[in-house]
């Protein structure tokens, strides 16, 4: 039987990426809050402009900036989600 786990001190320059990642992390959280305001801006001129299509595409940058933030805030969860699930294969 081989038991092999992620060694975080194997390589250097670990922490640095640990840190880069996170970096990562915050500037997407930010760009998908930025997002969200300016879809919602552009659904709001679009409804009260009655153009439709400008609306139509507010809202789908709202759902979009949702899910780049659900994405990005759980993606270790997810990760170790499926770190698990394949130990388990």
């Amino acid at each position: 039987m081989i038991d092999i786990d992620p060694n975080s001190s194997g390589l250097p320059g670990i922490e640095q990426l640990r840190t880069i990642v996170g970096a990562v992390m915050t500037v997407g959280l930010i760009l998908s809050v930025l997002a969200l305001i300016i879809s919602a801006i552009i659904w709001a001129y679009g409804s009260n402009s009655s153009n439709p299509h400008l609306a139509g595409k507010g809202k789908t940058g709202l759902l979009i900036s949702c899910g780049a933030a659900i994405i990005c805030g759980g993606s270790v969860a997810l990760i170790n989600f499926f770190w698990g699930v394949g130990q388990q294969v």
